[in-house]
């Protein structure tokens, strides 16, 4: 989807304004952070349902009171780095840099402690697994096993994946999500910036649960503001000069030291003109997307990531773009080759800017891409971001014919979809507006959506919670 529909979810937004220009509205300004810090802090270890807390309590029940005093030593850890913040907040006054480098430094040891408990709660019992997950070839990390690649490529019943917040870094909304659908999702969806290092923690975390974890991983700052589409330091050109190569080296590196699978959905929608890397913006030539595309995964090959990594092309569904931007030719353009693709995708959205001859059909929002995809590759299919607006009232017949459209047997080569589980408030020509995309927006959205996993001719076979 486009960028002005993902600030909550793709970014750890700033969490500070600006500073006033006066000394005491700077004074009063960090002033505030410090007190929220120690408060969010005080919140988060107490709260008895935050996801640390709840990890520990269930390594408690199987471990006892030696693991117990380990991550009493650990909490304590993370507590004296709340307090040495506090610390260095006094002294620089309002250096708001460095307190939101700081407050990223502690949220990533909470994430890394998350998923520790996670991985050690694998090892010592045995995790739910979903029924369409094969077992019979198996990579393992540490405690955690994964299916290998290639079986991960050709599943035997369809993906169900979600987008949530914070997932899989933090599963409370998605835990809550698939307990109101009844089914037990298979992947998760999130996304990285090219200032990011490889989150290790977000594939363990993934696979702890038996899910394929799936990075969008777009080449520009994580953080990097949704209406801007120049973005010179991230330039294709300067991607294709080796500005990166070091990075994308140690990337591969990393994921191959990890040792378990993921997707990589790799500068997604590069046929729309709202990202960095599309071939219109950004100082792009035509041609340079896949040179981009082939020099990254030549990199990867060359560190033996390949391995590991089901690489996704998923252009936008070509309904709304331009006329030259909906031919065939020119999204054939775009595509690297089946050497370097292993599943082909699609973004697409039901938005409340519908035309008139919009029917809220499967067919209407994803015929004309797919028929597209097809003349251009057989690989295989997935859905890799979908949902659907509230606003005009149509999402739950949208939502039953998504669900008749899969079972439908030319659609029998798509592997599945990803849902976008998130409200997300915008601007839109001038107006605000509030699209809210979750499964559960209202109870018409969810009934459909539950009905429809549980079709009696349903090709998903995924476990209940």
């Amino acid at each position: 989807m486009s960028t002005s529909n993902k600030s909550r979810f793709r970014a750890q937004r700033a969490w500070w304004a600006s500073s006033s220009k006066t000394e005491r509205g700077t004074f009063a300004g960090a002033t505030l952070i410090i007190l929220t810090l120690a408060a969010t802090s005080a919140f988060v270890w107490n709260s008895p349902n935050n996801p640390v807390n709840t990890a520990v309590n269930a390594v408690d029940a199987v471990v006892g009171p030696t693991r117990e005093d380990e991550l009493l030593a650990e909490r304590n850890a993370l507590l004296s780095q709340v307090v040495e913040l506090q610390g260095e907040l006094d002294a620089t006054g309002a250096d708001l840099t460095a307190s939101e480098a700081e407050k990223t430094k502690i949220q990533a040891a909470l994430w890394k402690t998350e998923g520790q408990l996670e991985a050690l709660k694998a090892s010592r019992k045995d995790a739910p697994v979903a029924t369409q997950t094969p077992t019979e070839t198996v990579v393992t990390a540490g405690a955690i096993t994964a299916p290998s690649k290639s079986t991960l490529v050709a599943p035997k019943s369809p993906y169900l994946g979600l987008y949530t917040e914070q997932a899989p870094f933090n599963w409370a909304t998605y835990d809550a999500t698939a307990k109101k659908i009844g089914s037990n999702p298979n992947t998760v969806g999130y996304f990285g910036g090219w200032d990011e290092k490889f989150r290790a923690n977000a594939v363990t975390s993934a696979w702890t649960r038996k899910k394929l974890p799936i990075l969008t991983w777009e080449a520009r700052p994580i953080a990097a503001a949704n209406d801007v589409v120049d973005e010179p330091e991230y330039s294709l050109p300067k991607i294709l000069d080796g500005d990166f190569d070091a990075y994308l080296t140690k990337y591969a590196r990393d994921i191959k030291k990890t040792g378990l699978p993921l997707g990589i959905r790799l500068n997604h929608e590069m046929n729309g003109t709202w990202y960095p890397w599309s071939e219109s913006v950004n100082g792009n030539s035509k041609g340079d997307y896949v040179k981009v595309w082939k020099h990254v995964h030549d990199i990867f090959e060359k560190e033996g990531a390949n391995k590991l990594v089901i690489w996704i092309w998923a252009p936008n569904i070509i309904n709304n773009l331009s006329s030259s931007q909906k031919s065939i030719d020119y999204l054939s353009g775009l595509y690297p080759g089946d050497t370097y693709v292993d599943w082909v995708g699609l973004s697409g959205y039901l938005r409340p800017n519908y035309k008139p001859d919009n029917d809220f059909s499967f067919d209407y929002t994803f015929k004309p891409s797919l028929d597209q995809l097809r003349a251009i590759s057989n690989k295989p299919i997935i859905l890799a971001e979908v949902g659907a607006s509230e606003i005009g009232g149509h999402k739950a017949k949208w939502i039953t014919s998504l669900f008749e459209g899969l079972e439908k047997p030319e659609n029998s080569d798509i592997v599945g979809f990803s849902w976008f589980s998130l409200a997300v408030t915008t601007y839109v020509g001038g107006e605000r507006a509030t699209n809210d995309w979750r499964v559960d927006s209202r109870a018409d959205t969810l009934a459909a959506f539950k009905a429809g996993l549980n079709r009696p001719t349903s090709r998903f076979t995924l476990t209940a919670n």
